[in-house]
């Protein structure tokens, strides 16, 4: 069973940066990890996926060009480098996780484990 930890959420200004992490315990090395957001009042929505070794990204195009995934699999870490946030991207950010020997993929109901969120408000 793996368990997800997010941290690093918080609030910031338009233009402004925050860095996602999210802890795993249980192994994740073979595992795609994706980043999912829920903006206020609105459904889940795929933001960022890596496949197990890192080769691998996918961006909704919301975020391409302004975030970054990736991956330390020795720390059992994923990130998330945001950059020149805006108040769009203000959501609850949530750290997934496929089953190992899975594909990463766009689709939020395909991943198997989730953590608790972690709340990013951006102002304007």
């Amino acid at each position: 069973q793996v368990q997800l930890v997010e941290s690093g959420g918080g609030l910031v200004q338009a233009g402004g940066s925050l860095r996602l992490s999210c802890a795993a315990s249980g192994t994740i090395n073979l595992s795609p990890m994706a980043w999912i957001r829920q903006p206020p009042g609105k459904e889940r929505e795929f933001v960022a996926a890596i496949t197990w070794n890192g080769g691998s990204t996918y961006y909704t195009d919301a975020v391409k060009g302004r975030f970054n995934i990736a991956r330390d699999n020795a720390k059992n870490t994923v990130y998330l480098q945001m950059n020149s946030l805006s108040p769009e991207d203000t959501a609850v950010y949530y750290c997934a996780a496929r089953r190992p020997l899975t594909t990463a993929t766009m689709k939020v109901d395909e991943y198997n484990y989730w953590g608790q969120g972690t709340q990013v408000t951006v102002s304007s």
